[in-house]
């Protein structure tokens, strides 16, 4: 009897389906091979009859460009920093007793001497007057030793009085008048413990929420107090920079001591207020490397509030040089760069050096020259060496590249198709396999400290 072996269907589909796995590896890897059908400069290939551009080094890459050029650029340094009132008080009682009224509302704004509240005056007023007797009765006292004093003096002079009479009737009229010295202490302390009873606004300012109301006890040795006053005209805004930057700052400040200080909501927001600097700080924080600033401003429309934080400019002077925006430069492990257009439309790495920005252009010191083309959107897909399209006029100033973006991207949407390029935002491995070697590939302005 003969015995049939057979292999499940199962089985022999894995075997083809490995088979075909195997053989399209095959082709693939002979189709794209460089030097092959499917490599550079062969059939197919890049630079070769009918190339379909599989690889990204030999397409074009869409960038925008900016002309460098010569111009002048604000010194500024930049901080984040706190809104100050020129002075905080918390107002508290200086005598305790039931509080009879609060003669203020609730975030108003008043005047030094204002009363604000009136403790219960009666107890004080009946000390005043206890002091007030006790004074008059030491008064007749000392006025009845006076007359005594005079009397034991001319019968001394007629022998008629021992010595001994006379220099106790002088002891008599000092320790009275000593003690009228006292009473005289006792009524003023009376009349100021009255006049305590009304609580005055100490400097012109605006009150906050009032802390207690009218009918409680109210005691000197509260710690919220009754309100908390606040001057915020003028106003100061305290911020910090860090200590390399103190020697420009004092150079600049001997030259024009009240620096120019400006004020925004935000890094690209709307001006707040201008100001001037009037105060830096006698020492440097060892634990952060800084030094704290003051600027006051007049702040007369209250834009302003206290403990409000705010992005702090203070101009220290101008620089002339070679301008370029902002975004051009690139920040890497070897320092800062750009890319740079040769005569081949390629894009090529050149180490700079920085100077002062102003948020939108910066000073190149070293590195280019005038008139040079460097790439400002579409860096993130380069390299050295890489060749570029220019898919929008070259731009100068601030508003280089503004509408770049959208051109770049409809530029980018045939190549895309074609499998050259990827769209734009593409991811950060991308970004750091095409930076140049020995770059991070990130920009300049994401590494750069709070002052510049």
């Amino acid at each position: 009897m003969t015995s049939i072996t057979t292999r499940p269907r199962g089985t022999r589909r894995r075997i083809l389906a490995w088979a075909a796995a195997c053989g399209l590896a095959a082709f693939a890897l002979w189709h794209f091979w460089p030097g092959g059908a499917g490599g550079p400069g062969g059939p197919g290939g890049p630079g070769g009859p009918g190339g379909r551009g599989f690889r990204m080094g030999a397409q074009a890459t869409p960038v925008a460009v900016a002309r460098a050029e010569p111009g002048r650029i604000d010194r500024t340094l930049r901080a984040l920093g706190t809104v100050t009132p020129l002075a905080t008080v918390v107002i508290r009682a200086r005598v305790d007793g039931p509080l009879q009224s609060v003669n203020f509302d609730d975030g108003q704004a008043v005047r030094a001497g204002e009363v604000l509240a009136v403790i219960d005056p009666q107890p004080f007023r009946v000390q005043l007057d206890q002091a007030l007797g006790q004074q008059m009765q030491h008064a007749a006292q000392f006025e009845q030793a006076r007359r005594d004093l005079a009397r034991y003096e001319q019968l001394y002079k007629q022998d008629s009085v021992a010595r001994q009479q006379l220099d106790s009737a002088r002891a008599q009229v000092r320790e009275l008048q000593g003690q009228a010295k006292s009473d005289q202490a006792a009524v003023d302390d009376a009349r100021l413990q009255l006049g305590y009873t009304e609580i005055r606004a100490p400097v012109d300012g605006r009150l906050g929420l009032r802390k207690v109301d009218a009918g409680n006890m109210i005691r000197t040795s509260d710690a919220d107090g009754l309100v908390v006053l606040t001057q915020s005209r003028p106003i100061d805004v305290v911020f910090s920079i860090p200590q390399t930057r103190l020697p420009a700052l004092l150079e600049a400040r001997r030259a024009e001591p009240a620096l120019q200080t400006r004020l925004f909501s935000d890094a690209a927001g709307t001006a707040l207020a201008t100001g001037t600097l009037v105060a830096v700080d006698n020492q440097i924080d060892v634990a952060t490397g800084t030094v704290q600033l003051k600027a006051r401003f007049d702040n007369a429309d209250e834009s302003l509030f206290p403990n409000q934080f705010v992005q702090v400019r203070l101009r220290l002077g101008t620089q002339d040089g070679v301008t370029l925006p902002l975004r051009a430069v690139q920040r890497g492990s070897q320092g800062e760069y750009v890319y740079r257009l040769d005569a081949e439309r390629k894009a090529r790495v050149v180490p700079v050096t920085t100077g002062v920005d102003d948020g939108e252009r910066v000073v190149i010191e070293s590195g280019l020259q005038a008139g040079d083309t460097v790439v400002v959107e579409g860096t993130d897909r380069l390299r050295d060496g890489s060749e570029v399209e220019i898919v929008a006029p070259e731009a100068t100033g601030a508003a280089a590249g503004a509408g770049t973006g959208a051109a770049a991207q409809a530029e980018a949407g045939p190549i895309k198709a074609e499998g050259a390029a990827r769209p734009e935002g593409a991811g950060s491995a991308e970004g750091a396999r095409q930076a140049p070697p020995g770059t991070a590939g990130g920009r300049r302005g994401a590494g750069r400290g709070p002052a510049s």
